[in-house]
C-alpha cells in the first residue's frame, strides 16, 4: 500500500488559449457545483492561486499563429513553479486548468523535479493537442501543450511562415523550466482522441504513440484498458494524468468549448481516473477545459467535480497492493 499523501489543489483560471471564451470561470463552477453537493473538498484541500493574464484577451494579439503566447508563458512559468513546490515537499498537486495551455507548465513543472526520471502522460482528450505554430489551423494554443513539450515543430508538414518574434517566443515556450523535450512520444498514452487533423495524424502514426478509442475501451472494459496503459507505461517512473471535459460526450459535456461526438460516458472518465489515481506512479492529474457560460444548470461543472472528488478519495484511500 503506498503512502497516503497530502493533497495540495493548483487553481489557474487563465483561458488565453482558447478560442471560446468563459473557460476562466470554470474552476468557480466547480467550487459552486461543490457546495450545491454539500463537499467540503475546496475547505479541505488547500490551495494554490495562479495570477492569470486574462487582460491580455482585451488587448491587440499580436502573434497570428501562437494567440496570446506571451501570457501563456507567464502563465506557465507561474504553474509550474507552483508544481514543482508541491512535488518538492513531497505533496500531491492537482491541477484544476481553465484551457489546456497551461498543461505545458505543468508537464515543465513536473519534470524540473524529476530530471532523470521518465514521466509517462496519459492524455484523455477528444483532440491530440499536438500542433505547433508551423502547422495550427487556428492559431489557439490550447491545441499545442503537448508539442511544446514534446519539442515538437512538425517542419515536414508546415502550412504556416510565423515570425521572428514568434520562433524565439515558441522556442522560450518549448524549453521553459528546463531543456526541451520533457516528454518522449513512446511515453505518450491517448485516450478518446477523436479529432485531429492530417499534421496530428502524421505525428501519431510516425511516431506509433499509443492511442486507444472509445470503441476501444468500450469492447474491452476500462479496466483491461487501465491494465494495458498501466503495463505500456511500466518503464516510466512517474505518470501524469491530464483530463479535459471534452473527452467525455457532448451530452454530457456540454459546458466546454470543442465538443466532439462519441465520447466517453461519466462512469467510463470517473472510472478511469479513479483507476490511474490508485497507481503508485501517478505523480500529477489535473481536470481542465470546463466553461459554463456553454451550460445548463452547471451540468458540466458538477459532473467534473464529482470526477474530481472520486479520484482525490482514491488518490487518498489506496487499495491494499496497489502498484
Amino acid at each position: 500500500m503506498k503512502k497516503l499523501k497530502k493533497v495540495k489543489v493548483v487553481l489557474t483560471r487563465s483561458e488565453l488559449g482558447a478560442g471560446t471564451r468563459g473557460a476562466s470561470m470554470g474552476i468557480d463552477a466547480m467550487k459552486i457545483a461543490a457546495i450545491d453537493l454539500g463537499s467540503y473538498y475546496f475547505r479541505n484541500h488547500e490551495q494554490i492561486e495562479i495570477i492569470d493574464e486574462n487582460w491580455l484577451l482585451l488587448e491587440r494579439n499580436h502573434s497570428k499563429f501562437a494567440k496570446q503566447i506571451k501570457g501563456i508563458i507567464k502563465v506557465d512559468e507561474r504553474v509550474a513553479r507552483a508544481v514543482s513546490r508541491v512535488l518538492k515537499k513531497g505533496e500531491f498537486p492537482v491541477v484544476l486548468a481553465g484551457d489546456h495551455s497551461t498543461s505545458g507548465g505543468t508537464i515543465a513543472g513536473i519534470k524540473s523535479i524529476y530530471p532523470d526520471k521518465t514521466i509517462g502522460v496519459v492524455w484523455i482528450d477528444a483532440h491530440a493537442d499536438m500542433h505547433s505554430p508551423y502547422t495550427t489551423p487556428s492559431g489557439n494554443m490550447h491545441g499545442m501543450p503537448l508539442a511544446s513539450a514534446l519539442g515538437e515543430d512538425n517542419l515536414e508538414l508546415k502550412s504556416n511562415n510565423i515570425d521572428d518574434k514568434t520562433k524565439e517566443l515558441w522556442e522560450k515556450l518549448k524549453n521553459l523550466g528546463g531543456p526541451s523535450p520533457k516528454i518522449q512520444y513512446r511515453d505518450l498514452v491517448y485516450i478518446g482522441v477523436r479529432d485531429t487533423e492530417l499534421q496530428e495524424d502524421h505525428l501519431i502514426q510516425k511516431h506509433n504513440v499509443k492511442c486507444i478509442s472509445v470503441k476501444e475501451l468500450r469492447n474491452k472494459g476500462t479496466q483491461e484498458v487501465l491494465n494495458e496503459v498501466l503495463t505500456y507505461l511500466g518503464h516510466c517512473d512517474h505518470i501524469y494524468v491530464s483530463f479535459d471535459v471534452d473527452s467525455m460526450d457532448p451530452r454530457i459535456s456540454l459546458g466546454t468549448g470543442t465538443p466532439v461526438p462519441n465520447g466517453l460516458r461519466e462512469k467510463e472518465a470517473q472510472e478511469l481516473m479513479v483507476g490511474f489515481a490508485h497507481s503508485s506512479k501517478l505523480c500529477c492529474f489535473e481536470i481542465v477545459e470546463i466553461n459554463p457560460t456553454l451550460d445548463t444548470e452547471n451540468s458540466m461543472a458538477e459532473t467534473a467535480f464529482k470526477i474530481l472528488d472520486a479520484t482525490t478519495n482514491a488518490l487518498l484511500n489506496p487499495l491494499p497492493n496497489e502498484n
